[in-house]
C-alpha cells in the first residue's frame, strides 16, 4: 500500500493547508506593510473562520481518495487473477447482471417515463440505461466486497472545531467521549425525520454520548423561532428536555399551543407565558443562528460530531457508523467546548 500511502501523505498536506499540522499556528498566514501575520494570531481573532473551506476541501479529498482505493483494489486484484482490470470486471461485474428485462417489463417501464416520444424510439435508450444501473450497483457490490478483503486506513483526519456550550442544554455527561451538536428548527421536516433515529441513537449509546441542541430556525419556518424561545424558557423552570420532547413529539407550535404545552409540564404558566411573550430568549437564538452561520450551516439538520461537521438527514446506519468510529477513536480526539478551532488530527 505504498502507493496509497505517499498519495494520503499528500492530500493530507493539502487538507486545510498548513492548519493540518499540529504546531502550524506560527506558520505565517499573510504579509501586511510588512508585518507577519500567523495562523495562530489570525484563529485567536476568528477561530471558525475557515473551517467551512476545510470542510468542503475535506469532503472533496475524501471522494477523491476513494477513487483512488477502489482503482488500487482493483488492480492488485486483478495482478492476482492475471488479467487485467477490464478482463477483471467483465468476469465479476458484467457476467454477474441479470440478462435485458422483458419485452413486457420495458412496457411499464416507458410508462413511468416523462416523454412524448413513442415506446419504439426510446426503447433501446431503456435498455441502455438500465444495463447501465445494473452494472453500477453490480460494480458496487463487488469493490465492497473486495474492501472487506482489505485493510484501508484512511490517514487523513477530518476537520475539527470546537464551540462554546454556553447557554446550550446539554443531555447525559457533558464528559463524554463523543458529544453530538444538532443545529436544528422545530418545524423543519427533515429534522422531525431525523428525530427517531436520534433517539435510536441516544438508547443505543446511553452514557457514552452527550447530545446538545442548537437553535437554527430558518426564514421560511414563521414558528420556529418562539417554539424554540419556548424551549428556553421551559428551560428555566427546570424542563428544557422535557418540553424539547413534546414539541418534536406533538409539533404544535403556534403561540397558545406553546403556552399550553407549558401547563402540560405543569410549568408555572404565568412566568412562562411572560418569558415567552416578552422575547427574553431571543438573545440564545441569535447566538445559536450566528454561530451556525460561521461553521457553514446552510440547512437544517446540521451536526457536529465530536468537531466534524455533518449536513443533512442520516440513515442509522450512517450515524451509526460514525459514533462507533468517534467512540473508538483515543479521547485526545474528543473536542466539546471553549469555541475556538483545532487543527485536524
Amino acid at each position: 500500500m505504498r502507493k496509497l500511502g505517499i498519495i494520503a501523505a499528500l492530500l493530507g498536506m493539502a487538507c486545510g493547508g498548513f492548519a493540518a499540522e499540529p504546531n502550524s499556528g506560527g506558520v505565517v498566514l499573510v504579509e501586511i506593510n510588512g508585518t507577519k501575520i500567523t495562523l495562530g494570531e489570525f484563529e485567536q481573532k476568528h477561530p471558525t473562520a475557515l473551517f467551512p473551506a476545510r470542510t468542503s476541501f475535506f469532503q472533496a479529498e475524501q471522494k477523491v481518495i476513494d477513487g483512488f482505493v477502489n482503482e488500487y483494489l482493483l488492480e492488485q486484484q486483478a495482478k492476482k487473477e492475471n488479467v487485467t482490470v477490464d478482463q477483471l470486471l467483465e468476469r465479476h461485474v458484467s457476467a454477474a447482471i441479470a440478462p435485458d428485462p422483458s419485452e413486457e417489463t420495458l412496457k411499464v417501464y416507458y410508462e413511468g417515463v416523462d416523454t412524448k416520444e413513442p415506446y419504439e424510439a426510446v426503447r433501446g435508450q431503456i435498455v441502455d440505461s438500465l444495463h447501465q444501473r445494473r452494472l453500477a450497483k453490480a460494480k458496487a457490490a463487488y469493490l465492497e466486497s473486495l474492501r472487506k478483503d482489505a485493510k484501508v486506513i484512511l490517514r487523513v483526519g477530518p476537520p475539527r472545531v470546537e464551540v462554546s456550550l454556553k447557554d446550550t442544554e446539554v443531555r447525559g455527561p457533558r464528559d463524554a467521549h463523543v458529544m453530538l451538536v444538532e443545529y436544528a428548527d422545530y418545524e423543519c421536516p427533515y429534522c422531525q425525520q431525523m428525530q427517531p433515529t436520534l433517539d435510536r441513537i441516544e438508547a443505543e449509546f446511553k452514557g457514552q454520548i452527550a447530545f446538545a441542541y442548537k437553535d437554527v430556525p430558518l426564514p421560511m419556518h414563521p414558528h420556529a423561532p418562539k417554539a424554540a424561545e419556548a424551549t428556553h424558557c421551559a428551560g428555566e423552570q427546570g424542563k428544557y428536555w422535557e418540553y424539547h420532547d413534546l414539541l418534536v413529539k406533538n409539533k404544535q407550535l403556534e403561540i397558545p399551543e406553546l403556552k399550553e404545552a407549558a401547563k402540560t409540564l405543569q410549568l408555572d404558566s404565568k412566568a412562562f407565558d411572560q418569558c415567552l411573550d416578552s422575547g427574553k430568549e431571543l438573545g440564545i437564538l441569535k447566538e445559536h443562528t450566528a454561530e451556525a452561520s460561521t461553521l457553514g450551516v446552510t440547512g437544517t439538520p446540521s451536526f457536529l460530531i465530536n468537531g466534524r461537521f455533518f449536513d443533512g438527514a442520516m440513515s442509522y446506519e450512517q450515524l451509526r457508523a460514525i459514533l462507533v468510529d468517534e467512540l473508538s477513536a483515543s479521547p485526545a480526539t474528543a473536542s466539546v467546548a471553549s469555541g475556538k478551532a483545532v487543527a485536524a488530527p
